[in-house]
């Protein structure tokens, strides 16, 4: 049986630990003794001493101006620590069979890289006819499901940056070619949260793609499913809505806040 110190020791990081927590999930930067203690259901005295013990190891920091807390440099190493050793691969690979499996058709994974978009994993249904994608290649951001869900949750300036620089050269005779309407399309992306393809960048391919958002908003992959354009054609709503469920649940995993963004 554990002793009264081992028992209050316990007791007490378990207290520190949702303190921390209280401010994590607060709609406002900073909290006050009274806010944390009725929020948590502990006296105030204790909350003050939990709060100088944080102060003192840099996880909280006082505001003297409004006599509240808020969220101190500590804690801002340890999140971003957290994310670093977050590998978007690993995290998507049993949701990407999950995909497949459930779809019967094709679930993939790319990044970004530079001005360029690279798959980096996919998952293949056991029927004859699929869709398969080359792992390392590279495909320019303009063209395909894939693409667009990375190119479109771009800050706006790396946007504009992109289409001044690039030339849209078709890769399809349905892939997008002027600027104007590219942009209006990744306008649509934005706003429904995922991209569709018929053709645009491989002839005979459809695919539905989401993209994978960091803590800042920022698409740090985009997953999709694909399958041969004319039975992936009446599977784009429900491939959609799995898409979108899935990639919404990986980026709060690695940090995504939607009501910050």
């Amino acid at each position: 049986m554990a002793d009264t110190s081992t028992v209050q020791t316990i007791t007490a990081v378990e207290r520190t630990a949702e303190v921390l927590k209280a401010f994590a999930r607060a709609d406002t930067q900073t909290l006050g003794v009274t806010e944390v203690a009725q929020e948590l259901g502990i006296s105030k005295a204790v909350v003050h001493r939990i709060l100088n013990s944080l102060r003192a190891t840099g996880f909280i920091e006082f505001d003297s101006a409004s006599r509240r807390y808020l969220l101190g440099p500590t804690a801002l190493d340890v999140g971003l620590a957290f994310l670093r050793h977050v590998d978007v691969r690993d995290l998507a690979r049993p949701v990407l069979k999950e995909l497949s499996q459930q779809t019967d058709e094709t679930a993939t994974l790319s990044i970004r890289s530079d001005w360029q978009r690279i798959y980096i994993d996919q998952v293949t249904p056991e029927r004859e006819l699929k869709m398969t994608v080359a792992l390392g290649r590279s495909f320019p951001l303009y063209a395909g499901s894939s693409s667009k869900a990375l190119l479109a949750f771009l800050p706006q300036h790396e946007i504009d940056e992109y289409l001044e620089r690039t030339e849209l050269r078709p890769l399809t005779d349905r892939t997008i070619t002027d600027v104007d309407l590219l942009h209006s399309e990744l306008v649509e992306v934005r706003a429904r949260g995922y991209a569709t393809s018929l053709g645009e960048r491989q002839s005979g391919a459809g695919s539905v793609a989401a993209p994978i958002l960091d803590h800042t908003g920022h698409p740090v992959a985009s997953m999709s499913l694909c399958g041969p354009v004319e039975r992936f054609r009446d599977e784009v709503d429900r491939a959609a809505e799995l898409i979108t469920e899935r990639t919404g649940r990986l980026s709060r995993q690695i940090g995504y806040l939607p009501e910050q963004s």
